[in-house]
């Protein structure tokens, strides 16, 4: 039997039990009022993806192709060809020297083609190439001065093929056991025919009127003997892990390639390209630009298709306000953004950068175009 003492213990635990339960339980005012209300969670302030209006720059940016040039000192040619050499002795010349010109740098008839000054003087020693005389200062040259061909012992058949087979990709000692001559001899064959190939590119390509222009970098892999980095026999040795990159512009529509440049990815790099570009335009031309995202290239076009624009004072008494170096009212400029996850493009994006979408979309149009930098790439594909 339980005892009547321990049964009423029992009965007072639980009611006291109860009891604190129901004062927890039970709503009470003094609780009510110290009840803070949730605070209101922010949500994270989206960007916005429209891009700022430009306000300027106080001070324009330099292109050392552009001090470099203005420091150069200016050859004046003169106005009139000197006077025409008809010949009155002999017999009349069997061999067309119209196309031919004086090099030397004291004569006046240096640059002058079909002037009379020019005529045939033999094969030195028996050689392949002619002589040619120049009767304005009596200096003597061969006909081969200034090409590729000047002071070479080899047949032109075999230098032709020789350069024909590294533009293929053919490497340097397999051009040389192939055609069976020194390696050091076929560097040197491709460093001339790049320079003369070059200096070509500069005459005939000038006064160019173009509507867009698309430009792009490649990193490639190529040779530093030019830069006089390293010598000849290590170039050979490591001629294709030479890290580089290659800029270039091309035109779009007519497939023609503006600039081509080789130096590492920055600014001045950028500055050189664009310099490159308009040296070839013709003048007053303000095509339109498109380029990946690189930055550089805003500073680039700026730099080149900019100008002073002096701010409207917004109060009426302080300092006037600094001058802005703006872009040009007819440059448009857009850019071609990717982004890239793994290697692959996951999102392509187009931005104008200067000028408006409206002004953009007017050159491409009528080409049914949309902004994009697929040539500058098709072409980077080929040279790489």
């Amino acid at each position: 039997m339980v005892s009547d003492l321990f049964v009423s213990q029992l009965v007072l635990l639980a009611l006291v039990w109860l009891c604190l339960m129901l004062h927890y339980a039970w709503p009470s005012d003094r609780t009510a009022a110290f009840h803070r209300p949730p605070k209101s969670v922010r949500l994270p302030r989206k960007r916005s993806d429209e891009p700022k209006p430009f306000t300027g720059l106080t001070h324009k940016p330099s292109c050392a192709a552009c001090e470099q040039a203005a420091q150069a000192p200016m050859v004046q040619l003169p106005l009139a060809p000197p006077p025409s050499i008809t010949s009155t002795r002999g017999r009349r010349h069997q061999v067309d020297t119209s196309w031919h010109f004086c090099p030397h740098a004291n004569c006046a008839y240096r640059g002058w083609v079909g002037q009379g000054n020019i005529c045939a003087n033999g094969h030195p020693s028996g050689g392949p190439w002619r002589q040619l005389h120049c009767t304005g200062c009596s200096g003597y040259f061969q006909e081969t001065h200034g090409t590729v061909f000047h002071g070479k012992r080899v047949s032109p058949e075999l230098l032709v093929w020789a350069v024909g087979a590294l533009a293929e990709g053919l490497g340097i000692r397999a051009v040389a056991r192939v055609f069976a001559v020194d390696p050091n001899t076929v560097l040197q064959w491709l460093v001339e025919a790049a320079d003369h190939a070059a200096t070509l590119s500069r005459h005939f390509l000038h006064d160019v009127p173009v509507r867009q222009v698309q430009l792009d970098e490649l990193f490639a892999v190529l040779s530093a003997v030019k830069t006089g980095e390293v010598g000849e026999a290590e170039a050979i040795e490591r001629l294709e892990r030479s890290p580089h990159w290659v800029w270039a512009a091309i035109d779009p529509q007519s497939k023609l390639l503006l600039a081509l440049n080789v130096g590492e990815r920055t600014l001045a790099m950028a500055q050189r390209l664009v310099h490159q570009v308009v040296e070839v335009l013709a003048p007053g031309c303000v095509p339109l630009f498109l380029t990946d995202g690189l930055k550089d290239y805003r500073t680039a076009l700026l730099t080149h298709f900019g100008h002073w624009v002096q701010p409207e004072q917004c109060q009426a008494k302080g300092p006037r306000p600094k001058p802005r170096w703006m872009p040009r009212p007819h440059l448009l400029y857009a850019q071609v953004v990717k982004a890239y996850r793994r290697r692959r493009v996951i999102r392509v994006r187009h931005r104008v950068v200067f000028g408006t979408l409206a002004g953009v979309n007017r050159v491409l149009e009528p080409l049914g175009w949309q902004i994009n930098t697929a040539f500058i790439e098709r072409a980077n594909l080929a040279m790489r």
